[in-house]
């Protein structure tokens, strides 16, 4: 997404968002807006989980800047980056590699339950706004239910009502791009909580 102007992505927010379960704009405003994405991946949350916090198995490589998806990294814990690096061969590191994007922080982990980042994506990077992502997981017999929030707020040049659903669509993306390393399961998803700070507090 980063390297797309908004016309592009756009253009692609549609095809993103049939694939998406329970897809939303849930809120907007003139200087924000809310997306958010549910889905049922029949695979055990602590599997689940593991996938999540390896963008390199699913984020699309077209929202990056590298056009790479093996250059994502992401540390799941508090201050840790989702983060990329440019590099010039395979085997360049943090300390060889050209260059690196922070495409957003971790604010909140929670083994198995909650991921919860902040950081403007793509082209908001920008921008004067502010991004939160928080990514909830409940268990759910075999399966897992999984839950996708981005709330975005603050200055911006694009037009919330073109920019809203193109980020809706991208969001929606990598939600089914994760569901689909497990495969969707077909019972309806249990409702969550609306901040994910129920079951970031529960105990297992």
């Amino acid at each position: 997404m980063a390297k797309l102007a908004i016309h592009a992505i756009l253009g692609m927010a549609a095809a993103s968002c049939m694939t998406a379960a329970n897809a939303e704009v849930t809120n907007t405003a003139d200087n924000g807006f809310t997306v958010q994405h549910q889905a049922v991946i029949a695979g055990d949350n602590e599997a689940v989980w593991k996938a999540m916090i390896a963008p390199s198995r699913y984020w699309n490589p077209d929202h990056s800047w590298s056009g790479n998806a093996e250059n994502f990294y992401l540390v799941p814990q508090a201050g840790g980056c989702f983060c990329e690096l440019i590099r010039t061969t395979s085997d360049d590191n943090i300390k060889s590699s050209e260059g690196s994007v922070q495409h957003m922080r971790v604010i909140y982990a929670r083994n198995n339950k909650m991921l919860r980042l902040s950081g403007a994506l793509g082209p908001l990077q920008g921008e004067a706004v502010t991004g939160t992502l928080t990514m909830l997981l409940q268990p759910q017999g075999n399966s897992t239910v999984v839950r996708f929030t981005y709330k975005v707020g603050g200055y911006m040049e694009f037009p919330v009502d073109q920019i809203a659903p193109a980020v809706d669509g991208v969001i929606g993306e990598q939600l089914a791009r994760l569901a689909g390393l497990f495969g969707e399961a077909d019972k309806p998803g249990a409702v969550l909580p609306d901040d994910g700070a129920d079951q970031g507090d529960e105990e297992s």
